[in-house]
């Protein structure tokens, strides 16, 4: 397993933020690396070292709700104006002026919306399976429950019982065994759909991420594990300790984000990557379709063989990528 830098404190934006970092401190601009859910900045390893060894500056934090940094109660202290302001109180506390931000999953919501909303203090994005896209038409909570049904995790998380958090907190040794996973083998997908997470057959089901869980049976999954024993523990007794709360309330923003985005211009206006994985089901790269409207420079580039997890599935492409298209940019 790979070590991690020392885990580093910083009071930002009225919380506490743990995070890593590596690599020469002259190096400018920085990368800061952002995770998403249900992981923390131990997501990152392989990159934080590969970059790091590069001779790039790499900052990794646990993201507010996360590992080792604080979990506020409210649900409105995690929208999109708290999550990017932590990273700018972050940039503040190591006195850098701009970053790179490259963000997967929810990580990669938050650093397209770091372009958006605090332009001043980024040199670049990249989105790692996560696209950019336009303000949707609707509130996303109503327009993706008339796509996928109540059913849809999504959905699901806006449960003011909490009822998720509780199955997922209940069996995290299965949460992760069930999530970090490759794809099954292509061949096995029913034609024309997704490939999906290993169990049902219709991509409603599929989405069903919490009842997924509770059912779920290590012994019956034919899917390879992406990771080590070791790597699982860490985890496991992470999640253990902080529950699942705090990263399920970023989505119960999602409304909130909506409503409060009206007035925002939605056009990313600094050089872009976007990093799509070919299997992930969440988030596949038919997702970035048309992204050039909105991020004029942009550049894609396509993980082939890679489910969701693409950082920790591919982890030396994707840092031979970032470290390309980073010296090709900023020098």
């Amino acid at each position: 397993m790979l070590e991690m830098p020392p885990l580093q404190f910083a009071e930002v934006n009225g919380i506490r933020m743990g995070f890593y970092e590596a690599g020469p401190h002259s190096d400018a601009p920085p990368v800061i690396l952002c995770h998403g859910w249900p992981e923390m900045a131990f997501s990152w390893r392989y990159q934080i070292k590969a970059l790091s060894e590069a001779g790039i500056r790499v900052i990794a934090p646990d993201q507010r709700g996360y590992g080792a940094t604080d979990r506020p109660e409210p649900v409105e202290a995690y929208d999109l104006e708290h999550l990017t302001g932590d990273l700018v109180g972050l940039l503040d506390h190591l006195k850098i002026d701009k970053a790179i931000f490259v963000g997967h999953d929810w990580g990669g919501f938050v650093v397209w919306q770091m372009a958006l909303r605090h332009r001043d203090r980024v040199a670049g994005v990249v989105g790692v399976n996560t696209p950019h896209t336009a303000r949707p038409p609707a509130d996303p909570i109503e327009l993706l429950r008339k796509r996928f049904g109540d059913s849809m995790y999504i959905v699901q998380f806006q449960d003011p019982a909490r009822e998720p958090d509780r199955i997922f907190g209940s069996r995290v040794e299965q949460t992760f065994d069930a999530f970090m996973r490759k794809p099954p083998p292509r061949k096995d997908d029913a034609p024309g759909e997704a490939p999906t997470a290993g169990v049902g057959a219709s991509p409603k089901t599929n989405l069903a991420f919490p009842q997924m869980i509770a059912a779920y049976d290590v012994k019956y999954d034919p899917r390879t594990p992406i990771l080590s024993p070791d790597e699982k523990r860490v985890f496991v007794d992470t999640f253990a300790k902080t529950g699942f709360t705090g990263g399920i309330n970023w989505y119960r923003n999602m409304s909130r984000n909506w409503r409060r985005s009206a007035e925002l211009d939605h056009t990313v206006r600094v050089p872009a990557l976007m990093i799509m994985a070919e299997n992930d089901a969440v988030l596949p790269p038919s997702a970035a379709d048309g992204m050039e409207r909105l991020v004029p420079d942009l550049e894609k580039y396509l993980v082939r063989d890679s489910g969701h997890w693409t950082q920790q599935e591919k982890p030396e492409e994707v840092s031979v990528k970032l470290i390309e298209w980073r010296r090709k940019r900023f020098g």
